[in-house]
């Protein structure tokens, strides 16, 4: 298959500065989000060093990749897994790494979603609340889990899933890249089919937006504008926070003339 994508990211309304990073690596099938955390302990500084670090170290690890697209295996795929997952640690080491010099810097951290898609399987990492969507024949589908407060008080049953849409903290994340030199990150593995896209997204954007509606979006029209009328749409319903947002779709190689 071939990988097309295109990316976004708008300060918002209410923000002076633009906290989000984002990547996209069509030729390595990689795709990363994030959201940094910290104000003036320079978030946007987190999110980009993060991006930057787990982007070097899945180019890397390309031979990885190469043993997975020569001979496809069960132990290929969890090495790839692990690729992804030591990127986001790597990047994690080195933004706690970059706090701990500069006393400015101090509290930094971020968010990371990161897609890597390779020959028919998508792998994603995830720490924080941005976001990974899939949309397969209309319908989109949440990959990805927000590591919140309010989601672990409703995974436990602790509050209801009427009461979490209405709960104060939202936005208080409970894992982050760079707030420790460690962090546990979710991995997961899926296939990709010719025609599916993906949503990668910082929470200044699903914050405003309900399942139906992403896939709506996400289905209207070519990538550019896709993307457009995602940020657009969270700013007409406040943009109180910083808009990301990166599609990626997946095409079918065409056939030889």
């Amino acid at each position: 298959m071939l990988l097309r994508s295109v990316g976004i990211s708008d300060v918002g309304r209410r923000r002076k500065v633009n906290e989000d990073s984002y990547m996209l690596d069509d030729t390595l099938g990689l795709y990363i989000v994030a959201d940094g955390v910290g104000g003036q302990a320079k978030g946007e500084v987190a999110s980009a060093q993060a991006v930057e670090e787990a982007h070097g170290f899945v180019q890397g690890g390309h031979g990885a990749i190469r043993q997975y697209i020569d001979s496809p295996s069960k132990e290929g795929l969890s090495a790839l897994r692990r690729l992804l997952e030591s990127a986001i640690q790597s990047a994690c080491y080195m933004v706690f790494g970059l706090a701990e010099l500069d006393p400015q810097h101090r509290g930094m951290s971020t968010t990371m979603s990161a897609l890597l898609v390779i020959d028919g399987i998508a792998i994603v990492a995830q720490v924080g609340d941005s976001r990974v969507y899939r949309l397969r024949r209309g319908s989109a589908q949440q990959l990805t889990e927000d590591h919140t407060l309010v989601n672990y008080k409703l995974k436990r049953g602790m509050i209801t899933a009427e009461q979490a849409k209405h709960s104060r903290g939202k936005n208080v994340i409970t894992r982050a890249v760079g707030h420790r030199d460690y962090v546990q990150v979710d991995t997961l593995a899926c296939n990709v089919h010719p025609e599916d896209r993906f949503l990668l997204c910082s929470d200044g954007l699903h914050t405003y937006l309900n399942d139906s509606e992403v896939s709506e979006l996400l289905a209207a029209g070519d990538l550019d504008a896709v993307a457009r009328s995602l940020v657009d749409l969270a700013n007409r319903r406040g943009g109180k926070d910083n808009i990301t947002a990166l599609v990626v779709e997946a095409l079918p190689i065409p056939d030889e003339p």
